[in-house]
């Protein structure tokens, strides 16, 4: 395998999880009696741009299908970050109703609704009939289709360039990163911005946040090696922010490689930071798997001892990072009885690989359990909120990453 930006071949292995199902592939009762594909799952690190990417085993089409169940308007945390977000940045880029805004990966409408309230046109591009549905529904004009070079030039023909592109958490998803880029370049108008959102790979390391690797995630990105790729198609990084949100973000801010806007002395932080924690360092990349198998190891071990001590464990969040935790340790319903999850795209289906039901939240107040783990552990304060009653009941609430955390 080379690697998916510069080519170069790749010969150093950051992360093996085993085998395991795409992480939003949730089963139905009629799949469970059918067989189930499971892929490699591991991660390569180039030594020549630092790119982290995934192994070739899965094709977008197969991993973003017309049921995909993730709908981003599921979680009040993010909801109010787009918000946020809307606010910024028609502030900073002065956007009214002569604008044009683009969001690649639009999903359900989560971020695009705050465009339409405010009367700026928009357009949302998005694969996934489902959500793509959610968001047509209210008001926004979306495009099904995967984004890339062809369609940012198609659009770009039409007229139709964009003076704000958008790409919140879809910039580690696309198989072809380069192809990707050149069609933010071809759909950027002359002085234009492209906002991008990733989870920042310095994060990953530095708190082990091994579970947010799934095949869905082809790259794993640093600010450094965006800029590179950014680079090469024409397109110049001026400003990044550092964000709380999925553990640990970037926002970068990117603008044509002829733009008079220069890098704030932010890019050169990052950038430093980058290299102060050593991601130009092979010996960084590959220490990572043994702290990995730690958290595996400490939570079976704790599930057992609940087990054994006739102590009741649930699950909260049918989410993504939850599915590589569980399946890479092996966790079966008879450790974890069931989930709970506020998404009716997932209430009544089943985790993949595992095969543990998901139920509505509400099962929690009947069945309260001594012990509620929560799988996406970068909202847990939200869900301990919503669920504080069953603390005042006696539920402890657990996280696994960074570490086993009891509260």
């Amino acid at each position: 395998m080379n690697c998916r930006h510069c080519d170069t071949r790749l010969r150093h292995v950051f992360l093996d999880l085993g085998f395991a199902p795409p992480s939003n592939a949730y089963l139905t009762d009629a799949d469970l009696h059918r067989p189930e594909l499971y892929y490699p799952l591991k991660l390569y690190v180039c030594d020549h741009c630092w790119l982290v990417q995934t192994a070739d085993y899965t094709k977008a089409a197969d991993l973003f299908r017309a049921d995909y169940a993730y709908f981003s308007s599921t979680s009040s945390t993010w909801l109010a970050h787009a918000a946020r977000y809307t606010d910024l940045i028609c502030a900073r880029l002065n956007l009214g109703a002569a604008s044009l805004v683009v969001e690649v990966a639009a999903n359900d409408g989560y971020l695009l609704r705050n465009f339409v309230a405010a009367a700026i046109p928009c357009l949302g591009i998005e694969p996934t009939a489902d959500t793509a549905a959610a968001a047509e529904s209210l008001g926004i004009p979306v495009l099904r289709e995967f984004f890339g070079a062809a369609l940012g030039r198609q659009l770009a023909e039409q007229g139709r360039q964009a003076d704000l592109i958008i790409g919140n958490n879809v910039y580690a998803h696309v198989p072809d990163i380069n192809d990707f880029t050149a069609g933010l370049k071809s759909l950027l108008k002359p002085g234009g911005t492209i906002t991008l959102e990733f989870p920042h790979l310095l994060r990953l390391i530095a708190e082990n946040q091994f579970d947010t690797v799934y095949h869905e995630h082809f790259s794993y990105l640093s600010l450094g090696t965006v800029q590179r790729i950014f680079a090469a198609q024409g397109l110049h990084v001026c400003d990044v922010e550092q964000l709380p949100t999925h553990g640990g973000s970037l926002r970068v801010y990117g603008v044509h490689r002829d733009d008079p806007r220069l890098s704030t002395p932010s890019v050169r932080q990052v950038l430093d930071d980058e290299v102060g924690a050593g991601l130009s360092d092979l010996s960084v990349y590959q220490g990572f798997q043994t702290r990995a198998d730690r958290v595996k190891d400490d939570l079976v071990a704790y599930l057992i001892e609940q087990k054994r001590a006739g102590r009741t464990v649930a699950a909260y969040g049918a989410a993504a990072k939850g599915n590589t935790l569980l399946n890479y340790a092996g966790v079966k319903p008879d450790l974890l009885p069931f989930v709970c999850d506020v998404a009716p795209s997932k209430q009544g289906k089943y985790l993949p690989g595992s095969h543990i039901p998901i139920l509505p939240p509400a099962v929690l107040t009947a069945q309260r359990p001594d012990d509620l783990l929560i799988l996406p552990w970068n909202i847990a304060d939200e869900v301990r909120n919503q669920l504080s009653q069953l603390a005042t009941q006696g539920t402890h609430f657990i996280t696994a990453v960074p570490r086993l955390l009891i509260r």
